[in-house]
């Protein structure tokens, strides 16, 4: 799969794209016909089909098939789910990645985490739970974004820049970091603080706005270290 780098390759992507709307169906009778854009599972006349909705109620009129219940979790989808049968991370239930995003060796997605398409995650960070990750954000490797942080990312306008987040960087939970930020590596960020101007390598930020308050010290590292074994 080719990369999707800026915002005008993602737009393009997006504007080409088939809008999708897959269906579960769940119904009583007897498929009789042929139907090759719809996979079917019909014993015992009853029916599990999975395809585009126009294609499976095409085929629930013309078999006349009773009982129906549709399940379906999205209307005209653009940007189908990241395939992450053969990803080399931990990937928790419930979490939402787009295709073409990235994501690292050994990183960690926890429940409810958004990542939408073309941001990055660096190998062995964590994205914790309910984290959203625009399009484009970057996070480098071995750092830990907090639950329900935010960390914009951009593709309309196609101009902006998105969050770019060096390695090692910890960000609290329910932080906001704005678009165009770049936290620098070692970088610590406060629980709940609004990140809206470029944070130095190995610096402590807090507040809203977020403002540096001092660097990183020993302390500070104690009580951020990142645990391998949760990798």
């Amino acid at each position: 799969m080719r990369k999707l780098e800026t915002a005008t390759e993602i737009i393009k992507f997006i504007k080409d794209s088939e809008r999708k709307t897959t269906v579960k169906l769940l119904a009583t009778g007897t498929i009789k016909g042929s139907y090759p854009d719809v996979k079917i599972y019909n014993p015992d006349n009853f029916v599990m089909a999975i395809g585009e909705y126009t294609k499976v109620s095409e085929m629930v009129a013309k078999e006349q098939l009773e009982n129906t219940l549709y399940e379906s979790n999205y209307r005209n989808s653009a940007i189908p789910m990241l395939d992450t049968k053969n990803i080399q991370a931990r990937i928790e239930p419930g979490c939402y990645i787009r295709e073409h995003a990235e994501i690292g060796e050994d990183a960690v997605i926890m429940m409810g985490a958004v990542i939408n398409i073309g941001a990055v995650v660096g190998p062995k960070t964590m994205i914790d739970m309910n984290v959203v990750l625009g399009g484009r954000a970057t996070i480098g490797a071995r750092c830990h974004i907090g639950a329900g942080a935010v960390i914009a990312g951009v593709i309309e306008p196609a101009s902006a820049t998105p969050v770019i987040i060096e390695d090692d960087v910890v960000v609290g939970a329910n932080a906001v970091v704005l678009e165009g930020v770049r936290v620098g590596m070692g970088s610590v960020i406060g629980a709940g603080a609004v990140v809206t101007k470029d944070v130095p390598p190995y610096s402590v930020a807090v507040g809203n706005p977020a403002t540096v308050v001092k660097k990183v010290d020993d302390k500070t590292k104690s009580k951020t270290e990142i645990v391998e074994d949760l990798r």
